[in-house]
């Protein structure tokens, strides 16, 4: 697998919180040049990102980010708003409380009105897999593949530890539906983000994959 191969499934990432506009245009004209799949960004960045773009790269912005307990409403509303000011696709974080309480059926409920509130945009449902146990992973994949969301998706990158191959070959074994495998977090090295590849993922989350191009002067 080339390079460019791993960049278009990449999520050209920014989600310092002390990110700039400066930086997000450096951000977005690094996934042009570079063709990634999308650039991920803060939601207050999404409709500058649009314009900046000229809708020539999808907009990501993330839900509930990064701890997953706001309440249903507050994500439902985040997710509406991000879509009126541009966004292709979102990526929301669970309330990971209900999944440790067993409140399936909440968790399946908030998913499908925030996929309702996508209007058609895809979603990925972030689980924060460090956090989880195996029998948790394996509840979250069916409770993602009986969903109308697109894809399950590790981590947000502010926890303890993000995506493992481990991780994504559990995810493949449980996923159904035609459901897909997001892996985020601690993606440093191109050896790693194939690795992620091999075992099932189809998008990954990286900041650092541009740079490694940039790094081998392509």
């Amino acid at each position: 697998m080339n390079l460019f191969d791993i960049l278009s499934k990449c999520d050209h990432t920014l989600l310092r919180q002390d990110a700039t506009w400066d930086e997000i245009k450096a951000l977005c004209d690094d996934a042009l040049r570079y063709k990634t799949a999308s650039v991920c960004i803060p939601p207050c960045f999404v409709a500058d990102a649009k314009a900046y773009t000229g809708g020539q790269k999808p907009i990501c912005t993330v839900i509930g980010f990064p701890n997953g307990y706001h309440t249903t409403a507050a994500k439902v509303f985040e997710t509406a708003d991000a879509v009126k000011n541009g966004a292709d696709e979102i990526d929301m974080v669970i309330n990971l409380g209900d999944l440790k309480m067993k409140r399936y059926k909440k968790i399946a409920d908030e998913i499908a009105q925030i996929k309702a509130a996508c209007d058609g945009r895809l979603l990925k449902v972030i689980v924060e897999t460090c956090l989880l146990t195996e029998d948790e992973k394996i509840t979250m994949s069916e409770v993602v593949s009986a969903s109308p969301a697109d894809y399950i998706k590790t981590s947000t990158g502010f926890s303890k530890a993000g995506a493992i191959v481990a991780d994504i070959a559990l995810f493949a074994r449980h996923m159904t539906n035609g459901k897909k495998i997001k892996a985020a977090g601690g993606i440093h090295t191109l050896a790693f983000a194939e690795q992620l590849i091999d075992a099932g993922a189809s998008r990954l989350g990286a900041s650092a994959l541009v740079k490694c191009a940039k790094e081998a002067q392509l």
